[in-house]
């Protein structure tokens, strides 16, 4: 036999595809070729392949070796084809067994000794070999943790090339454990209870926690914005195995799983600093963009505090994330798209001196509006509520004690519980994803009920798209009281907490 041939699984951005590797070895000038619309890792693989394959005791071919990775209109990047190219010769050359092979994927880079070293984006990879069929995947040792999280996939892990080519031949078993790994890294997560004062900060945080609605805290440093919005995942229910799988696979991609527990189970807290770019929110790079802050924000929480400081154009990069849960992210090789169904949580002074008492302001009404100015109007379109914090008194930062964490989750949950119910048969989660049209047509409310709405838009204090999210909101607040409709009470609460002149 000349021509060996296994399987690898590439990446395109959210996108798995399985790679059918060809290698033929045969007369001509000693030499290796690698084709098939490859990168440049790929093309110096080469050497790579070279070396491994002797320094793990096998002669590499004196021939012409020609490798090809198909199919050929499918952009391959990467150094994790290096495993399956490595067999895929030795198969040619018929030094492994290939009994296993056509129902194998073979993932992971190759050191110059033969090792096998771990790559980003195995769960995705393996997902996407279990959906074309193949019942076994090998991977980097490093990295077996995150591929057993699929089910009804046979997974091992191997620790180099010597190793797979014992295991191709029945003669030894792949490890299922890296007893090397550390163990999971634990997150404290901060408590509510720690928050003193800030009652109406504190609801308008769990109204944002019960139906996903995206928030914007003002007021002077020190008040507490940053305090309560990093404990937002702890009063938010877990991810479902579902939602698990689909963030976890996201962050396998851009490499930022934690070692010995890959599965991501809590909703995800990403807070980037304000002079953040364009490229690391919405995601970039050269060829195929990567995962940025959004995405890695994915099914959690996207913090941005001082987002008055922060770029008008990077703010405003926002917007259709937000609209539509995905970004899209167009470079060389094409256009990216990741998951991006984020709870925004803003925080800003309201101006640029941020004096700790609005008296002691020395900035003019110009220069307070221009500060806040960056939130334009189709971003903050987007927010459904928005709060003014205030100081608190002096005998409430000595006696008083808010609700704990466990507490204000257990009332999250529930009202969640509410609003999943209800949205099951469409296949949404919160409230916050329902689209408008259905909340106007199937879930029409009576007239007296929506004419506060109504009577917002005639005054033109409301936009369409602000009445779509009005309606939202006044559903979670109706979750979170028990009941099974909206009232005009409700509707009401909804208007104030999207006042505009909580920020400006």
């Amino acid at each position: 036999m000349s021509l060996g041939r296994t399987y690898s699984v590439g990446l395109n951005a959210f996108e798995a595809h399985v790679v059918e590797v060809q290698a033929n070895v045969g007369q001509g000038l000693p030499g290796v070729t690698i084709g098939g619309n490859v990168d440049t890792s790929l093309r110096e693989a080469k050497e790579r392949l070279r070396a491994a394959i002797t320094n793990s005791g096998f002669a590499f071919p004196d021939m012409k070796v020609t490798v090809s990775l198909s199919p050929a209109d499918l952009p391959k990047r990467g150094s994790s084809h290096d495993l399956a190219m490595s067999v895929a010769i030795l198969a040619a050359r018929e030094l492994v067994s290939p009994a296993k092979l056509p129902s194998t994927v073979l993932l992971g880079e190759l050191a110059l000794d033969g090792g096998i070293r771990p790559v980003h984006g195995v769960l995705p990879a393996v997902i996407a070999a279990r959906k074309a069929g193949f019942t076994r995947a090998v991977v980097p040792l490093a990295t077996v943790a995150e591929a057993a999280l699929v089910t009804g996939m046979e997974v091992g892990g191997a620790r180099n090339l010597a190793e797979v080519v014992r295991w191709l031949a029945g003669a030894t078993v792949l490890d299922t454990v890296d007893d090397s790994a550390t163990g999971p890294l634990i997150v404290e997560v901060p408590d509510m209870a720690d928050v003193v004062g800030q009652s109406q900060a504190r609801h308008a945080l769990e109204i944002a926690a019960a139906g996903g609605h995206h928030l914007l805290m003002t007021g002077p440093p020190g008040i507490g914005k940053t305090m309560l919005a990093r404990r937002l995942p702890g009063i938010l229910p877990p991810l479902d195995s579902e939602e698990s799988l689909e963030v976890t696979a996201i962050h396998s991609i851009a490499g930022v799983l934690a070692p010995g527990a890959p599965l991501v189970t809590d909703p995800p807290f990403i807070d980037p600093h304000h002079t953040t770019s364009t490229t690391a929110l919405l995601g970039g790079g050269t060829g195929m963009a990567r995962p940025g802050a959004v995405s890695l924000a994915h099914r959690g929480v996207l913090f941005l505090d001082e987002c008055a400081e922060m770029g008008a154009k990077v703010l405003d990069s926002l917007r259709q994330p937000l609209e539509e849960g995905e970004v899209r992210v167009t470079r060389r090789d094409g256009v990216a798209k990741y998951p991006a169904r984020f709870q925004l949580i803003l925080a800003a002074n309201p101006c640029p001196c941020a004096p700790v008492r609005d008296v002691q302001c020395v900035c003019s009404a110009v220069v307070r509006r221009r500060y806040l100015g960056k939130l334009s109007g189709p971003l903050m379109d987007r927010v459904d509520i928005r709060v003014r914090m205030d100081p608190p008194g002096n005998a409430a930062l000595a006696t008083e004690t808010g609700e704990s964490s466990v507490t204000v989750r257990e009332r999250v949950t529930e009202a969640r519980g509410a609003a999943a119910e209800r949205w099951r048969e469409y296949g949404w989660r919160t409230n916050s994803e329902v689209p408008g049209p259905v909340l106007r047509r199937r879930f029409r409310l009576p007239p007296h009920v929506v004419a506060p709405v109504e009577a917002s838009l005639r005054e033109g204090r409301l936009t369409a798209r602000g009445a779509d999210r009005a309606l939202r909101l006044a559903w979670t607040l109706t979750d979170l009281a028990g009941g099974v409709a909206p009232t005009e009470t409700e509707v009401a609460q909804a208007l104030l907490y999207r006042d505009r002149g909580t920020y400006r």
